[in-house]
């Protein structure tokens, strides 16, 4: 049996907890175009670019935090202030373990209480399970770019998605 998830707006003191999963997220070369690891330093600078209406989220299970998921810029321009980007990393462990939809759907609650109108992300073609949390709440992939960006020295695809809220 799964215990229950509580899903809850993050706090600095979650910070190492979101530092871990991501850095999990960039070993494990699925999810984004990081290739370091975070130190401390750079997930407080990230912290601090997420007040206001780019809140983060955290899931916790039995006390322990098992995702997070962000709203971040899209675009400095003003044409685009109601569309936000999407993060939103599960520790591997918890993976597959009904995370990434419930935490999907908080995070689609707090954006259209901030007033954002579309979500869109980037997620690489090859990640399934990400397209599948994806697709089953209402994504629907853009386009793919070629050659986006660079992973260990080698050219990656990189898929648009998005969603109207």
């Amino acid at each position: 049996m799964i215990e229950a998830l509580a899903i809850r707006r993050a706090e600095l003191a979650d910070l190492e907890s979101i530092r871990q999963i991501y850095n999990e997220g960039i070993a494990d070369r699925v999810a984004t175009l990081d290739e370091d690891p975070k130190d401390s330093a750079e997930i407080a600078e990230w912290w601090e670019r997420h007040a206001g209406r780019y809140a983060v989220l955290v899931a916790e299970r039995e006390g322990e935090i098992v995702g997070w998921a962000s709203l971040n810029p899209y675009s400095h321009r003003c044409a685009y202030d109601g569309v936000a980007d999407l993060s939103i990393y599960v520790k591997r462990s918890a993976r597959g373990t009904r995370v990434g939809k419930p935490l999907l759907a908080a995070l689609e609650r707090v954006a259209r209480e901030n007033e954002f109108y579309k979500i869109v992300l980037f997620t690489f073609p090859f990640n399934e399970a990400g397209q599948r949390l994806y697709r089953g709440l209402g994504y629907r992939e853009v386009g793919i770019f070629k050659e986006q960006g660079r992973l260990d020295g080698r050219p990656i695809d990189v898929m648009a998605m998005e969603k109207l809220l």
